[in-house]
């Protein structure tokens, strides 16, 4: 296994504008998640910093660019609040005071970065264990709805900063309640406009103009100078114009943050630095078949978990959000004639070196210029074209995409994700099941037996024999319509079952077989199972089925 995966350097010159394009995309969104996942801007440069250097070296991916990502960004906002939540109003064990809102707030920030180390180390673990060609796997309707779901909580979470009540925070629903005992509804205009402005900016901008600079940063950009250059337009609102922009940000390098364990709550960091690792996982060899598609290439997908856990480990280590493979950002850099590690790398190096030598040039920033931006994230995550063609697809997979979207926004991520996989494997085990049983070939006169060998037409010729075929694996989903549809069968004195078309049979459907054979027995009549190969016949004999009833 070569260390640093596709690299070269004949594309050395593609690579950097690639690279360096890139990282001026980055900069936007990682401000924008950092804030959004309460861990703070810094946070979010730091993840993007960290994640985009080594999933870059290390993982599976040529042309991918890693950062905070939306879905990571929602999971870890979900992290954050649940662990500061639960520490506020407690007792410090080591003072045996009360934690302060602070204290609360870092000791919950300390566990919520253990958590991404977590979910790197399991990421780790899957690509070791070559999990990785399972997970693309996931249905389509069920990663549709849950994609869905976050782009829509994303949007209900930037719904405070947009309208400027910075105040509100917390979970979907409690932004819904909250907003409800608002008075005057739109009363921070100061906001609204810029929101407004950065909106038409990212959706508007002509392509001439995004050749240049990126729309999302281009919006940030415009919207920080208005509020500059015009505080008079915004002095009306209802916040102070200091309670409108980002604030000071620190800079300098990311200092080691060691892990923090609480043995009370270890099953919820475990919950959450799965919940992590498996999102991080979906989300990154998602875009990792975008890349494919673009540079007519092929990833290595267990190559890439591990580059990503990788990343999200040491982005724990040192106070970063957890990342994942980003879509726009990869396709950015593939346009910009990025195609090795060397770009997204370079990405990172850029990242760093404007926290290092310009971070405090960005505490002007709107929040609502922020909220806009990630609205636009939200957006586009959103599966448009599922939804749209929502009222042809098959009725099974909309209810599927339905329920976890709906799951997904109003209760929890990794019970989505559940229901939709039991939900489509329930599903599929019945079609399945319909497939194999809708494959039984009955015969007991000499009229339907023109398909069969002559040796078999003689039998049914004489009378009183039902040739029963089954075909194809047999399952255990199949195997009580087996003996249902068998039962309903009479007239017959002799009974041939013919196994030849089944490769392989399981346990439950070995019993049917010998529950066919009892079946048979009640009636006094003569089974004999014919045309079953090696596997099937040792399993028929584990179960107990009589050697001399199966012919060789």
């Amino acid at each position: 296994m070569r260390l640093i995966e596709n690299l070269h350097f004949n594309n050395i010159r593609g690579d950097i504008t690639g690279g360096i394009t890139a990282g001026v995309v980055a900069l936007p969104f990682a401000i924008a998640m950092g804030l959004a996942s309460g861990a703070g801007a810094i946070a979010g440069l730091y993840g993007a910093i960290i994640t985009g250097f080594f999933a870059a070296l290390f993982g599976g991916t040529g042309a991918q660019v890693s950062g905070p990502t939306g879905p990571m960004t929602v999971v870890m906002a979900l992290v954050v609040t649940q662990f500061v939540t639960y520490f506020s109003g407690e007792i410090d064990p080591i003072t045996g005071l009360i934690y302060t809102q602070d204290a609360a707030l870092g000791t919950g920030l300390a566990i919520a970065f253990t958590t991404v180390v977590l979910g790197g180390i399991f990421q780790i673990i899957f690509g070791l264990l070559k999990l990785g060609r399972f997970i693309n796997l996931m249905p389509h309707p069920v990663t549709s709805g849950f994609m869905t779901g976050i782009g829509v909580i994303i949007i209900i979470l930037q719904i405070p900063q947009v309208l400027g009540f910075y105040d509100i925070k917390g979970s979907t629903t409690g932004i819904f309640s909250q907003l409800g005992e608002v008075k005057e509804y739109f009363v921070n205009i100061g906001a609204i406009s810029i929101a407004a402005i950065t909106l038409a900016t990212v959706y508007l901008l002509p392509k001439k103009i995004g050749k240049f600079i990126p729309a999302p940063l281009f919006a940030l950009v415009t919207g920080t100078l208005v509020l500059l250059f015009f505080p008079e337009l915004f002095s009306s609102s209802a916040e102070p114009l200091n309670a409108m922009i980002l604030g000071e940000i620190p800079t300098g390098l990311p200092s080691f943050q060691t892990p923090v364990w609480e043995v009370s709550i270890v099953v919820d960091m475990i919950a959450a630095g799965m919940m992590l690792a498996i999102l991080g996982s979906i989300d990154s060899l998602l875009t990792s078949l975008v890349s494919d598609e673009i540079t007519r290439t092929h990833h290595k997908s267990d190559r890439e978990l591990i580059g990503q856990g990788i990343g999200n480990t040491l982005s724990g280590l040192f106070g970063g959000l957890p990342g994942a493979g980003a879509t726009m950002r990869t396709m950015t850099n593939v346009k910009a004639g990025g195609l090795t590690p060397i770009s997204g790398a370079l990405h990172a190096v850029l990242l760093l070196a404007i926290v290092l030598g310009g971070a405090q040039y960005a505490k002007e920033i709107p929040l609502a210029v922020l909220g806009a931006i990630l609205v636009k994230v939200g957006t586009d995550i959103i599966d448009w074209e599922y939804l749209k063609n929502l009222a042809s697809t098959p009725k099974s997979g909309a209810l599927i995409m339905i329920v976890v979207l709906g799951i997904t926004v109003f209760y929890n991520l990794m019970a989505a994700v559940g229901v939709g996989l039991v939900m489509a494997s329930l599903i599929f085990l019945q079609r399945m099941t319909d497939v194999q049983l809708a494959s039984i070939i009955s015969v007991q006169t000499i009229e339907e037996a023109s398909h069969l060998d002559e040796t078999h037409q003689e039998l049914i010729r004489a009378g009183n024999t039902l040739f029963y075929q089954l075909n194809g694996p047999m399952s255990f989903g199949s195997a009580k319509g087996v003996v249902r549809d068998f039962s309903t069968k009479s007239n017959y004195n002799r009974a041939i079952l013919d196994l030849s078309n089944v490769p392989v049979i399981d346990y439950t459907t070995s019993r049917s077989i010998s529950e066919i054979c009892n079946i048979c027995q009640e009636k006094s009549a003569e089974i004999t199972i014919v045309g079953a190969n090696i596997k099937v016949r040792h399993a028929l004999e584990n179960i107990g089925i009589d050697k001399e009833l199966i012919s060789h």
